[in-house]
């Protein structure tokens, strides 16, 4: 995939007004001031602009409210695991292009963080549970990994939650308290091993986990989800990657620029550009 355009899936903008943004405290916005929606929804009518309060960044712009939005990405090879990553992503708005020639529109800069990337309706996502909230399914998911993962899969059974070897075992799904007494009765039974050599978690159901699952399995750590009847999509960075590529995000000047740009044809598309950097940087 290295240095070609991949396609990754659409999203949905009934509102108008598409939001591209840090995962992470999407649902403090309105702790921070007006919603989401509001700021979203005035950057875009002035032609679109970054959104940034405390911990919360995102660009806000003008797209077509019905149809679909097509979302792609160009690939370079990371300096660090020396493995495709995402250096460009564009989504195709859906509106003509109204700049003057050629020339991009610089609508600001955003990090990649290491919670996530997300693209979608800037309405919808008033609606986004981040990772304190409660499920609106009431479900979670248990995962169990490390140096008895196999010996507490004999005793709990379970599945492999990816498709590579030594990946950790889990039971998905499950009711909310169930999942909590899985974990416990897990805990308990490591506390007789030696080393203690299983570790487990509870995920609930939450939008960044659902995204960050759908994600698990893509090249590119890309996942759709639905919130609030749109569809979004999720990038879940490279852990490795990004510790070594984007650690330090905007503290550090890790951010990088968002256009708007003409597609070509007479329509208009939102460019973030990621370029990897040298090792030596």
């Amino acid at each position: 995939m290295s240095e070609e355009y991949v396609d990754l899936g659409f999203v949905t903008a009934p509102s108008g007004v598409l939001v591209l943004g840090m995962a992470s405290w999407i649902d403090r916005w309105p702790e921070l001031g007006a919603p989401l929606s509001e700021r979203a929804g005035a950057a875009a009518a002035g032609g679109g602009g970054h959104l940034w309060d405390g911990e919360c960044e995102a660009v806000a712009v003008r797209a077509a409210g019905g149809g679909e939005l097509r979302v792609r990405a160009r690939t370079a090879l990371s300096w660090y695991t020396e493995e495709p990553v995402i250096s460009l992503l564009e989504v195709d708005l859906g509106v003509p292009w109204t700049g003057e020639g050629d020339d991009p529109i610089p609508l600001g800069d955003l990090p990649v963080d290491r919670c996530g990337t997300v693209v979608g309706d800037g309405v919808a996502l008033d609606a986004w549970i981040g990772p304190a909230g409660e499920p609106a399914d009431g479900l979670a998911d248990v995962s169990y990994w490390g140096l008895h993962a196999d010996d507490a899969h004999a005793q709990f059974g379970g599945q492999r939650t990816a498709p590579y070897e030594g990946a950790p075992w889990g039971r998905p799904d499950l009711p909310v308290a169930e999942a909590e007494a899985l974990a416990a009765e897990i805990g308990t039974w490591r506390g007789g091993l030696r080393r203690k050599g299983v570790a487990v978690t509870v995920d609930k159901h939450t939008d960044c986990h659902l995204f960050q699952r759908a994600a698990a399995n893509h090249p590119l750590l890309a996942g759709a989800i639905e919130v609030a009847g749109c569809r979004m999509l999720g990038i879940d960075w490279d852990p490795a990657d990004h510790s070594m590529t984007h650690h330090g995000e905007r503290e550090l000047g890790r951010v990088h620029p968002v256009t708007l740009e003409p597609d070509g044809t007479g329509g208009t598309v939102l460019r973030w550009r990621i370029e990897p950097v040298d090792a030596a940087d």
